[in-house]
């Protein structure tokens, strides 16, 4: 019994870190243009990709809105629950290789994302080359 014990606390232990150091997990997403927070993603792995959904909206007032300048299968759904980051894979210390939505104007644009510490993201969206784009930095939800 105190084997399964020891080895239960090592387990936890050793994986808490390793989820520190990831892009897994909460991020606030902040504006960069107003600082001011917008909501929260949740960045998850499925089949060896990288997502983000909007899982919170930080306004009451924009809780409902729909995503009306969407195309294809996201237009018009609501934006508290759509995948925002899509297909990212790990290359080096950051994630590139997918795409991320702009509800705001419906617009899907390459993307890469990278830690700059355990509790800051950088997200970039970006045309063509990542030069001509935005960046936000997210901060983990403790």
């Amino acid at each position: 019994m105190k084997t399964f014990f020891l080895v239960l606390l090592t387990i936890v232990f050793s994986t808490t870190p390793a989820q520190k150091n990831s892009v897994l997990g909460k991020w606030k997403s902040i504006d960069d243009d107003t600082g001011k927070e917008m909501g929260t993603v949740l960045i998850y792995e499925e089949n060896g990709k990288i997502y983000g959904k909007v899982i919170e909206i930080t306004k009451a007032e924009d809780r409902d809105k729909l995503c009306n300048n969407c195309a294809g299968e996201d237009k018009n759904k609501p934006i508290l629950g759509l995948t925002v980051i899509r297909g990212l894979s790990k290359d080096g210390h950051e994630y590139s290789g997918g795409k991320i939505l702009d509800p705001k104007h419906g617009k899907y644009y390459k993307c890469y994302i990278n830690l700059e510490n355990p509790d800051k993201l950088k997200v970039r969206g970006y045309i063509g080359i990542s030069l001509f784009g935005r960046t936000q930095y997210w901060h983990r939800v403790k």
